[in-house]
């Protein structure tokens, strides 16, 4: 080699692995996660609402008691009790489904990267909301797919502009990857209105769906909206996740699948990590089967309602003139846009030395746009430090303002034409 890289391994690497980029933003949250820094960053649940006492001790006695089966290998479609309670979770939404029909995996993001592998060819085109979750923007780049964002407002995702990126894909999209219900980094939630017709929309062009639902039970204003799932059987995955509203250290989440599909998801789940944990499963099952996780979700509601008002009463009281928000009715996250002129990637070193960390908006785009935005998370600050985090940032954003108007733009254009997406970590979950 001649010295001109780091890495000596460059021209043995797979071409998929070419486009594969490190987060520019990663080095800072290491920084970020420091106690004196407020982090507005992630997606962790707060985890300290639940009864740490006694998951523990049921974790103890599912190892003392059960060890020779929880700590042994299990089969590549999850254990059939953890599927049937899977099913009675999403009954919930208005989910009628047969354990036969679920695939548990190892977390959502398995559960992407496996709907990838199945339906996705190198130049395949993938339709997604703009903005939309950084971690599938990953699996569709390491897929060689391409990503064509769909335009969304305050009800979601726009029925026309749905219309146009199919009429534009010109054959190639394979399917729509939407997060409907308190959209992540938006916030929004798509209108029952709209449900109807972006599922006729699809069916009409013979589009699979693919349905991401970690947030749905998350609600603030009574019950969300129900799943695309459940108005449609056909032509619809489902994807959920127990890290939202359980523990996503235990990395347990599931597909919901027509029964075909579902024999070649196991398949490229056994190849891929042969079988899911089986002592994650069983602790998910017996927290199903053994405590109060109804009103457990219920409490989170009451936490998350709490400090989603701490953050839009701090963001009006203290936010620049030309900032605007979006204000969500159930899930973890806001979506903020800067005052014309500011941009959040290059604003972000600063705001790390004022001590406030938030995620810019162009980990969401696979384009490279969104350098005007921002993701806000309000799931794990306290009231108090989500107030005391918007003040630092509002701070940040003065000085940038005041910069612009003495010295004029000091941070590039607004971008497009990025050749892939960040990696994701799991600080952008």
């Amino acid at each position: 080699m001649s010295g001109t890289t780091q890495d000596d391994y460059t021209d043995r690497y797979a071409r998929r692995v070419r486009g594969m980029t490190t987060s520019e933003i990663r080095a800072l949250f290491a920084v970020a996660s420091r106690p004196e820094v407020v982090s507005l960053a992630g997606g962790s649940p707060y985890i300290a609402a639940l009864p740490l006492d006694a998951v523990g001790e049921m974790m103890g006695r599912l190892a003392a008691e059960s060890g020779a089966t929880t700590l042994q290998y299990g089969i590549g479609q999850g254990t059939i009790e953890l599927r049937e309670r899977i099913c009675e979770v999403m009954e919930l939404s208005g989910i009628k489904a047969s354990p036969d029909d679920v695939v548990v995996t190892v977390g959502g993001q398995q559960a992407l990267d496996l709907v990838a592998r199945l339906f996705l060819d190198p130049g395949d085109v993938v339709l997604a909301e703009g903005p939309t979750y950084v971690g599938a923007l990953g699996v569709f780049q390491a897929a060689q797919a391409q990503v064509r964002h769909v335009a969304m407002d305050a009800d979601g995702l726009i029925p026309e502009a749905l219309e146009a990126a199919i009429r534009e894909a010109g054959g190639r999209a394979k399917y729509l990857y939407t997060i409907p219900t308190f959209q992540n980094p938006a916030g929004v939630t798509l209108s029952e209105e709209r449900r109807e017709i972006v599922l006729d929309i699809c069916e009409r062009h013979g589009l699979l769906v693919v349905e991401d639902d970690p947030y749905g039970t998350l609600s603030f204003e009574g019950d969300a909206p129900r799943p695309l799932r459940a108005r449609r059987r056909d032509g619809v995955l489902y994807l959920s996740t127990f890290s939202k509203t359980f523990a996503p250290g235990l990395r347990v989440g599931w597909i919901l699948a027509p029964h075909a599909v579902r024999e070649k998801l196991v398949m490229a789940s056994e190849a891929n990590i042969l079988c899911p944990s089986a002592f994650a499963q069983h602790a998910v099952t017996q927290y199903l089967s053994t405590m109060p996780w109804r009103e457990q979700i219920k409490s989170y509601r009451e936490i998350y309602r709490e400090r989603r008002d701490a953050m839009l009463d701090a963001l009006e009281d203290l936010m620049p003139p030309g900032t605007t928000w979006t204000r969500p009715n159930g899930g973890l996250f806001v979506w903020a846009t800067l005052p014309e002129g500011l941009d959040a990637k290059a604003m972000m070193p600063r705001a790390i030395a004022a001590r406030v960390a938030y995620v810019p908006g162009t980990g969401f785009y696979a384009d490279g746009t969104g350098t005007g935005h921002m993701r806000l998370n309000y799931s794990f600050p306290s009231p108090e430090r989500i107030r005391e985090g918007i003040r630092r940032l509002s701070g940040v954003m003065e000085q940038e303002l005041a910069m612009r108007a003495v010295f004029g733009p000091t941070t590039p254009h607004r971008r497009r034409g990025r050749a892939a997406a960040d990696t994701p970590g799991p600080d952008l979950a």
